[in-house]
């Protein structure tokens, strides 16, 4: 049996080199996740949107009349304006929107108006969720 003086020792440039690399495997990982680009603000204007049409609609028609119905669909915490506009007609539910800022998202959709019995048009439903 041979005895060794070496007991489980590891030379000094090889330690150094693991512990370079071990850094730069790090750094990487803290860059790319940096640059991910995660934000903190939601989209609610879209799925708010599809609330609103679901409150709205009686067999794929939107019917203004319900309008008031739509304010419900709202997010907590966020005020809700619905615009319905068709055949040159505006329906409107929720406070005035406060125009461009940047807490404000907005979506719409097209889709078919019912303005009196069987008389449907082509029409468009918009909201806007602001804080």
């Amino acid at each position: 049996m041979s005895r060794s003086s070496a007991k489980g020792q590891v030379e000094p440039i090889a330690a150094l080199v693991c512990l370079l690399a071990v850094c730069a495997a790090v750094s990487t990982y803290a860059t790319v996740l940096g640059k991910a680009g995660y934000e903190t603000e939601r989209d609610v204007a879209p799925p708010t949107l599809d609330r609103v049409v679901d409150r709205l609609a009686v067999g794929g028609v939107l019917v203004p009349d319900r309008r008031e119905r739509a304010r419900a669909a709202g997010p907590r915490g966020y005020r809700l304006n619905v615009t319905v506009a068709a055949a040159g007609k505006r329906w409107h539910a929720g406070p005035t929107p406060p125009g461009r800022r940047a807490d404000t998202d907005t979506a719409a959709r097209t889709i078919g108006v019912r303005l009196a019995p069987g008389r449907v048009r082509p029409g468009r439903v918009h909201v806007e969720v602001w804080t």
